[in-house]
């Protein structure tokens, strides 16, 4: 039996990992796959990598492309969700914000440096022809700091994927002012390069066993009740939630590489380019 640490955001996305688990369907293929929850988002998934704490993650693009141009001794091996992340622009329920404009020069709560808040919050100011190297950030780690941290007036707005949050903003602690979407697939699966040349058969058998699982998992019965329960959403968000998520069983492709790596550079959120062999298996 091989050993691997996977981790990843406690989202409805990942629902197809904990399924297979659950079944044995990795145990079958002789793959013991233990999974951690990382409610701190991309930025730590990053480090887990880095440090050793995990073999695999389920991680945002932009995020992992950010950290191997930055020495992460990783690989994409796969994309894993196909479809644009929907990240939700909000403020405190009681704020003076009313639409997006009136926070062009506020400050932005962000899980962390590195993190899919922050990167998305510099994609949505270039998006909005704000000043980005004007960006003020406010580090609240996880989801549950971000409503402190808004609540108390730390920061003005805060990013975070429309669905997860949106019973936040129903019970009235957020207002949400905006969407923006990712302009390239929002989820990969990243592999340490140890991991990649150590177990290769194991990574090939667990992509076969998710792949398997997402190609089906829109057809599994109750699914949507089974989402709605164990993320606490409400049944009618999952199922427009569903309809906008699209599963990805290929690899990442150049030209898709090419695009997020072009506009991270621009935008200077990264100082140097790499080429497509040294992040993408």
């Amino acid at each position: 039996m091989t050993k691997l640490k996977i981790a990843g955001v406690p989202e409805h996305f990942n629902l197809p990992w904990h399924l297979s688990i659950e079944n044995g369907d990795f145990s079958k293929k002789g793959i013991d796959l233990q999974w951690t929850d990382v409610p701190e988002g991309t930025g730590k998934l990053c480090q887990m990598l880095r440090d050793g704490s995990t073999d695999i993650a389920v991680i945002l693009t932009e995020g992992i492309i950010k950290d191997i141009t930055a020495g992460n001794d990783s690989k994409i091996v796969q994309v894993f969700v196909d479809s644009p992340l929907i990240w939700g622009i909000h403020v405190a329920s009681g704020s003076k914000h009313e639409k997006l404009s009136d926070v062009e020069h506020g400050k932005v709560a962000i899980s962390r440096l590195g993190s899919g808040s922050h990167l998305m919050a510099i994609v949505n100011a270039k998006n909005e022809g704000w000043d980005t190297k004007s960006l003020q950030y406010e580090i609240i780690n996880t989801l549950n700091g971000a409503i402190e941290g808004l609540t108390e007036g730390r920061a003005d707005y805060f990013m975070w994927e429309h669905f997860m949050t949106k019973p936040i903003v129903d019970k009235g602690i957020f207002r949400r002012i905006g969407d923006c979407p990712t302009p390239w697939p929002c989820f990969v699966i990243a592999v340490r390069n140890e991991v990649l040349n150590n177990n290769p058969e194991a990574i090939v058998q667990l992509l076969q066993v998710i792949n398997n699982k997402t190609t089906s998992f829109k057809e599994i019965p109750n699914i949507d009740q089974t989402l709605a329960e164990r993320y606490h959403q409400k049944i009618e968000d999952i199922r427009e939630w569903l309809k906008i998520t699209e599963w990805s069983q290929k690899k990442l492709e150049e030209n898709t590489f090419d695009k997020v790596q072009n506009q991270l550079f621009e935008l200077d959120i990264i100082n140097n380019k790499i080429a497509f062999e040294t992040a993408v298996q």
